[in-house]
């Protein structure tokens, strides 16, 4: 595909994705992740050529103009929208397939010193989550959603939505299918089990306070106090409570 039909490929990409984008001008003077995808298109151009400092120059005045940060050495596909952007950090290795969404404070960081493969690797139509952050050379599958705030560090597969610290599958969906409204959240769902559970200890104890009384009993009252428990006094016989003998003489 030719540049400028890939540029205009990412101006129909968020118009499509954007309700609040009005038109093709407003795309090209007013959004950051369009502006910083193009300079990364020429960076990464002159990286692959071999050309010293040019690359990350561009990629610096980026992150200046943007304040998104792409290394000319990242390989990005076509559609790649970057929705508000601000923080958003993609490494050198890092890898990005076709129509993919990320959005602001995202990080695609390495773990490793060497100069090997260590930069997470998106399939096609991933999206990501606002400062979500995936770390070191893990697979992220097609279609895959990873939520706010989650921290990636193994990988993940196809439509598989992840959440949490760190984060863990809790949900598939069909390729293509409607967003998630309401992600899955384990800690919420833990809460609600709890829930559950004293609302069934609580409808025992009023079944159980009901047949005492059938029977003819007073069951407690919630408002009553434990019965005292009477503790006899404790009473020291070790050698420090006896008294002192003097001696005489």
């Amino acid at each position: 595909m030719s540049v400028l039909k890939s540029i205009r490929r990412d101006i129909e990409t968020i118009r499509e994705r954007d309700p609040a984008a009005r038109g093709t001008l407003e795309i090209i003077l007013a959004y950051p992740g369009f502006h910083a995808r193009e300079l990364h298109r020429l960076a990464h151009t002159l990286h692959t050529h071999r050309v010293p400092v040019i690359p990350r120059a561009i990629s610096n005045l980026s992150r200046f103009l943007t304040g998104i940060e792409i290394h000319p050495g990242a390989r990005i596909g076509e559609a790649l929208f970057i929705d508000h952007g601000m923080g958003v950090v993609i490494g050198e290795t890092a890898e990005i397939g076709d129509n993919c969404h990320i959005l602001q404070g995202v990080t695609l960081g390495g773990t490793s010193m060497h100069r090997t493969k260590r930069h997470p690797t998106l399939g096609s139509g991933v999206v990501v989550g606002a400062g979500a952050k995936l770390i070191g050379a893990v697979e992220i599958g097609d279609n895959a959603r990873i939520g706010a705030g989650s921290v990636v560090v193994t990988n993940v597969p196809e439509n598989a939505t992840v959440v949490g610290v760190p984060g863990h599958v809790v949900s598939f969906h069909e390729a293509g299918g409607d967003t998630i409204t309401r992600l899955p959240d384990p800690e919420w769902d833990r809460i609600d089990a709890l829930e559950e559970h004293i609302e069934r200890l609580e409808r025992r104890i009023r079944s159980l306070q009901s047949q005492i009384e059938a029977l003819g009993g007073r069951a407690p009252a919630d408002d009553d106090e434990p019965p005292h428990v009477h503790r006899p006094r404790e009473t020291n016989s070790g050698p420090e409570s006896r008294p002192e003998r003097k001696a005489f003489g």
